[in-house]
């Protein structure tokens, strides 16, 4: 089984929420995230080897969300050190562009580098 990371994750201090992109239902939060991954917290454990089709709502500027759909498999779920959560880890297995400009978008946001000047 696959569990040793080799691309840097970037810990979120503010969750995002997760959700199944076929009810629309919340399943939890984005604990941490890379171009290949993603850790997702939640208050039920997750099925290892499963692919899940998850969703994320961007907050846009506009007070609308951006809707970003993909699928991902579990590939590992344990107890979080907060009672009743648990981690679990997945691979993204496909994604669209825009996950990968929320990706940067995170890193420069976290990586507190300043912003391009405006041309």
């Amino acid at each position: 089984m696959f569990t040793d990371r080799r691309i840097e994750r970037h810990q979120l201090p503010y969750f995002l929420r997760v959700f199944n992109s076929v009810t629309d239902r919340p399943i939890g939060f984005l604990g941490n995230v890379s171009e290949d991954g993603l850790m997702l917290i939640s208050q039920l454990p997750m099925m290892t080897g499963v692919d899940f089709h998850l969703r994320l709502k961007i907050p846009q500027g506009d007070g609308c969300n951006q809707v970003i759909d993909f699928t991902a498999c579990c590939l590992w779920c344990h107890e979080d050190a907060t009672p009743l959560h648990y981690d679990a880890g997945f691979s993204l297995q496909q994604a669209p562009p825009e996950f990968g400009q929320l990706i940067r978008a995170l890193q420069q946001y976290f990586s507190f580098q300043p912003l391009p000047a405006s041309v």
